[in-house]
Parts: C-alpha cells; sequence; structure tokens
C-alpha cells in the first residue's frame, strides 16, 4: 500500500522513469539470482524473457499513456510486464529444480510446463503490445523476435508432444479469458496484473479439464481438485451473471431472487457434480468430516470464527465513524487498512503450525466468499448488495479504480498462495530444510508483516524519499527489521523450521522483495509473496 511523506510528490514523468527502472532493476536481480541457482537452458530463456518484457514494458506504458491500448486498464500504475512476465517461468523453474532434487520426475516435468507456459503467456502479450504499436518500434521487435526463437527453440526440444498442446490449450483459454474480461472489468487491471491474474486462471482451467477427462490417471488430493474447482466454478459463474445482466437489470428484487436461485442450481448441478467426479466420495460429507477430523481442526476453526468476527466489527466501526463524519468523503486511514493485515496474520500463523491442509482448505472456502460477495456487491444484489457498496467504499485507494474492489481479495490470494504453489508431493520424505522451510510463510512475511509495518511507518514517520517513488527509506527499512524479527519469532514458535545456516539467503530475499515493494506501482499483496517465494524456494 502507498505511504507517503510531508515533502511534495515528484512529477508524473520523473515518477513513472524512476520507478519503473528501480522495479526493472529488481526484478532483473531476482532473475539472475535463479539463473544462478538453476543454470540450465530453461534459465537461460527466463533471461531471454526478461530483456524482452523490459523493451516492451516501455511499449505498454507508451500505449497506456496515449490512450491506445484495446482495452481499458488501470490508469495509476504503469504497464507493470516485467514483474508480471516472469513469475510463472521462474516459479516453474524452481519446482523443477526442488522436484529434481526429491526426485520425483513427474512434477519435476510439470514445473517445465509451468515455466513454459508463463513465457508462452508473457510472449503473447509482448506481441499484442507491438501489434497495436504505431508505429511499429523495429529495434524491440528484433529484439523480441531473437528472444521469443530462443525459446521456442529450447521448449520445442524439450517438450514432449503433449506437453506443448497443454501450453497452447493454456495460451488459447488465456487469449479468449483476455477478451471477455477486460472487456467487462475496464479499469480493473494494468497489462501485467491481467497476464498474472488471467494467466493464471488459464492454467487452473486448463488442468481441471485436463484431470477431470482423465480421470482414471487422476489420484490427487482432494483438497487439489476442492481449489481447483472452486477457483474455475467462481470465474464461470461471474462470466455467465455479466452475461445475463447485460439484457436485464440486476438491481430488482426479481432479478435478485433469480441470482439467489441460479447460484443454487450452479452450485448443486455443476459444481459440486464435478468435484465428486474428480474426488470419487460426497464433496459436503468430505467437507465436513475433514473440517471436524480432529479437535485441534475445531479449535482452529473456533478461533478463526473470532476474527472473522473481530475484522466485521472493525468495519462496522469504521462505517460509524463516517457516519459521524462531516465529510462526505471520508476514507478509512492507512493504519485502518492495515488492521485487516494484522487479523490476516494473526489467521495465517497458527494453521501454518499447527494444521497446514486445514488452512489450505479453508482459505478457498474464503476465497469463494469473498468472490460471491464482491458479485453480490457488484450486480447490486439485494438485500446486501447496496449495505456492501457502502461498507467497502470506505476502504478503497487509488488501485480500485475499476468496477470490482479487488484488494481484499488480492490480500487472501497474497497470504494463500505460498500454501497453495508448495510441491507437496517433492517435500514428503521430509520437511523443507534451509530457507525453503520458511516458504509457507512467505505471504506472512512479505504483506502480512513487511507491507504492513513499511505502510504505517512510512506514512507516520517517513522523510526520506525512494527517488522517484513515493515510498520512503524509512518505511522498506522498518519492514527489513520487523521481517527479521519474525523469521527469529518463527524459528522459536515452529519446531518443524531448520533454517540451516541459510540466514545471507534470507536476509538477501527479505531484502530483495522489499525493494520491490517500494518502487512497484502493481497490486503489491499479489506480487511480493509470489517473488519471496520464488527466492526462498530457490
Amino acid at each position: 500500500m502507498t505511504r507517503e511523506c510531508l515533502s511534495p510528490a515528484p512529477g508524473p514523468g520523473a515518477l513513472l522513469s524512476g520507478s519503473v527502472l528501480a522495479e526493472a532493476a529488481v526484478v532483473f536481480a531476482v532473475v539472475l539470482s535463479i539463473h544462478a541457482t538453476v543454470w540450465d537452458r530453461y534459465s537461460w530463456c527466463a533471461v531471454a524473457l526478461a530483456v524482452q518484457a523490459f523493451y516492451v514494458q516501455y511499449k505498454w506504458d507508451r500505449l497506456l499513456q496515449q490512450g491506445s491500448a484495446v482495452f481499458q486498464f488501470r490508469m495509476s500504475a504503469n504497464s507493470g510486464l516485467l514483474p508480471a512476465s516472469m513469475v510463472m517461468p521462474l516459479l516453474g523453474l524452481v519446482m523443477k529444480e526442488r522436484c529434481q532434487t526429491a526426485g520425483n520426475p513427474f512434477f519435476e516435468r510439470f514445473g517445465i510446463v509451468v515455466a513454459a507456459t508463463g513465457m508462452a503467456v508473457a510472449l503473447f502479450s509482448s506481441v499484442l503490445a507491438l501489434g497495436i504499436t504505431r508505429p511499429v518500434p523495429t529495434n524491440t521487435c528484433v529484439i523480441l523476435g531473437l528472444a521469443g526463437g530462443v525459446i521456442i527453440y529450447i521448449m520445442k526440444h524439450s517438450l514432449s508432444v503433449g506437453e506443448v498442446i497443454e501450453v497452447l490449450e493454456v495460451l488459447l483459454i488465456f487469449v479468449y479469458l483476455n477478451m471477455i474480461l477486460l472487456y467487462l472489468l475496464p479499469r480493473c487491471f494494468t497489462p501485467g496484473e491481467a497476464l498474472l491474474v488471467l494467466g493464471g486462471i488459464s492454467f487452473v482451467l486448463n488442468q481441471l479439464i485436463k484431470r477431470s477427462l482423465t480421470l482414471v490417471e487422476s489420484q490427487g488430493d482432494p483438497v487439489d481438485f476442492f481449489l481447483l474447482v472452486v477457483v474455475v466454478g467462481m470465474v464461470l459463474m461471474g462470466i455467465f451473471f455479466s452475461t445475463l445482466f447485460v439484457f436485464m437489470d440486476s438491481g430488482t428484487w426479481a432479478s435478485s431472487i433469480f441470482f439467489h436461485l441460479m447460484t443454487c442450481v450452479l452450485s448443486l448441478g455443476v459444481v459440486l457434480p464435478w468435484l465428486h467426479r474428480l474426488i470419487r466420495r460426497n464433496p459436503l460429507l468430505w467437507l465436513l468430516q475433514f473440517l471436524f477430523q480432529t479437535d485441534t481442526r475445531i479449535y482452529l476453526l473456533a478461533y478463526w470464527s473470532l476474527l472473522a468476527t473481530l475484522a466485521c466489527l472493525v468495519v462496522l466501526y469504521q462505517n460509524a465513524k463516517r457516519s459521524s463524519s462531516e465529510s462526505k468523503k471520508h476514507q478509512a486511514p492507512t493504519i485502518a487498512r492495515k488492521y485487516f493485515h494484522l487479523i490476516v496474520v494473526a489467521t495465517y500463523i497458527p494453521g501454518i503450525i499447527f494444521d497446514r491442509p486445514l488452512l489450505y482448505v479453508a482459505a478457498t472456502v474464503c476465497l469463494a466468499v469473498f468472490i460471491f460477495l464482491e458479485y453480490v456487491r457488484y450486480f447490486r444484489i439485494k438485500p446486501l448488495g447496496h449495505t456492501l457498496r457502502s461498507f467497502l467504499s470506505l476502504f478503497l485507494d487509488e488501485r480500485d479504480s475499476g468496477p470490482l474492489i479487488l484488494t481484499h481479495i488480492y490480500l487472501l490470494l497474497g497470504m494463500s498462495l505460498p500454501i497453495w504453489l508448495i510441491p507437496r508431493p517433492c517435500t514428503q520424505k521430509g520437511s523443507l530444510g534451509g530457507a525453503r522451510a520458511l516458504v509457507p510463510y512467505a505471504g506472512v512475511l512479505a504483506v502480512g508483516v513487511g507491507d504492513t509495518v513499511a505502510s504505517i511507518f512510512g506514512s507516520t514517520m517517513g522523510e526520506i524519499r525512494w527517488p522517484g517513488t513515493k515510498k520512503t527509506f524509512e518505511g522498506t527499512m522498518t519492514s527489513i527489521f520487523a521481517q527479521i524479527i519474525s523469521v527469529a519469532l518463527i524459528l522459536i514458535f515452529d519446531s518443524g523450521v531448520d533454517l540451516n545456516y541459510s540466514y545471507t539467503w534470507i536476509l538477501g530475499s527479505i531484502s530483495t522483495v522489499s525493494l520491490l515493494e517500494a518502487y512497484t506501482t502493481q497490486i503489491d499483496n499479489l506480487l511480493l509473496p509470489l517473488y519471496l517465494l520464488i527466492l526462498l524456494m530457490a
């Protein structure tokens, strides 16, 4: 989140060029660190991808400034193409390396497919940007052609026919989702955020289709299938209702009743049978048995219910303050918004320590609830639609410039992705060692602690700005210090964490991600945990 000091902000041109160059330098530092750790043909592809993304990013920025982009993107940030382009490829590389070390060839190949898919999606976004740029930037096209040629050549000789088809399937889904969602949701994403979010959804959707069609071979964990079905089901439900309410007023009681009925029909008639086919048991009975399987889970659920009640009370209290305020445009202060970060930290840490599978499932359920409530707010579904609009408008910032309010969903995703993305089949022979032991805590450290402390201290005590940005040196330093203290506390309270003297790498990873937080204009709740996860996994 934004943290400002009292001196005047730099002009838009200086802010853009300075922050973009510094952000690019941080991303290249991460890419080169992973390249030095992995050092194979795939890591060379990642370097080539980063170089072309750096050049194309400026073309995207120019398109946004001129208003020449095909879709309406969020205007309060740069395109963010470089940091977003590297997430999936780097994640695939570190996953491949980890599973290769663990002797799991299936998930080693899966990591390669993830990396190849991320590169294909990023190259498509680059081609799209250059295709609509006038005049055509010849030098950038040459760089894109060289990088794309190297990547395609290496992947052609590394992937099987089935894996190539899988990459192309994801790319096709990504193209269609771009056309549909960016048209329906103007100003909700930057090009980089669209690449990251829609690329992830496309990959999840393709995985679900693949596993549904190869049911005999699908012997995965039910919690994984639960996540896939929930994510895809909620996205398809949103597309369905968005199309439907083009032809009818969503704010009437008749439309609201129809919305609730169709939600029940889609849930009971599509989502639950789909999940039943994958896990081969009654989904509702499985979920109830899973949630109340042990006393520890019952205690955790009760504790989380109290925290959820506390979060609701914070919302009600802030809205009561707005009602009594004379200003009609009263907004919750930065510190008030960070209360939710602290509540989420208090939620996730006990779950990581005592029962990670329960946290995995609970986070999935919360994601479904958050998305459903956003549908209710967005479509003004009675009886809660207008109430949610009023309550949530208090916590808006400049990044919620589109019709959707996504900040709280990004916060949940940032905290949950390190839990969801851990390659568990590659860690069953023992707990993660060294810096990898902190991978489940990546969201807690980067967003729950680092971003919160940086925002609070930067906005209250910050005086020295980082060049070309509104963020402050004091905020970044206190963020790094707070994360180091948190790592020490994790060592004390989580007996499963053994860092094996990898303190230098941990300090470097935390510092790098904190610098990225200082310079990025993208959604930090989503981007920072992913980069910290990648560095810790390496």
